[in-house]
């Protein structure tokens, strides 16, 4: 195992949960997650996702034994992420699709114990490193004012990049005119009636 692709204590790190195998297959293969928006927790540019595994998985079950950096995020359709699956009751809803880096494999695994229904939550990389159970992940007292604020500084930062205008680029005139003449032809309709 490669110690130098462990999180570094101070790096954010989001649970999430894996259902089933094949999520876990896409994420060390494909190098990707994905989470509906509806239940997305709010901040999801994270440096690194830890996977809570659930009873799916058998032996390895209710527990977390990967990580993996995250690379990036997007929103998509689940329809665009499996496409073998274009008839899926949920196939128009939007997902965040998360890029990641390699899953890595922690020198021990955290189990849950007794705490085994589990939904996103943030932890550190301090926190996940030295964690017997799943309920050591918890942070606390003041180091949870500091989680929250460095929350808080991704949401601003995601927020700005979002809402940033497109760098101006200079246009040209007819450049212009002839697309607006193709999209006419392609509609059917000439320009006068757009």
């Amino acid at each position: 195992m490669n110690l130098t692709m462990l999180p570094e204590p101070n790096a954010l790190i989001l649970v999430a949960v894996i259902n089933d195998r094949r999520d876990l297959e896409i994420a060390r293969l494909l190098g990707w997650y994905r989470i509906p928006l509806r239940s997305a927790p709010k901040v999801v540019a994270m440096d690194y996702l830890a996977f809570y595994q659930t009873g799916a998985f058998g032996e390895e079950r209710w527990q977390i034994q990967y990580v993996a950096p995250v690379r990036g995020h997007e929103l998509t359709t689940r329809a665009e992420l499996l496409r073998d699956e274009p008839n899926h009751p949920r196939a128009n809803e939007e997902y965040f699709k998360i890029q990641l880096g390699p899953l890595v494999r922690l020198p021990k695994p955290v189990p849950a114990e007794k705490w085994r229904r589990i939904t996103f939550f943030y932890t550190t990389g301090e926190y996940l490193l030295r964690a017997e159970t799943v309920n050591d992940l918890v942070v606390q007292d003041d180091e949870r004012r500091m989680l929250w604020q460095a929350l808080r500084e991704r949401a601003s930062q995601a927020q700005n990049y979002q809402a940033g205008a497109p760098p101006e680029l200079p246009l040209d005139a007819a450049l212009l005119a002839a697309l607006f003449e193709i999209g006419s032809l392609d509609s059917g309709r000439t320009p006068a009636e757009d």
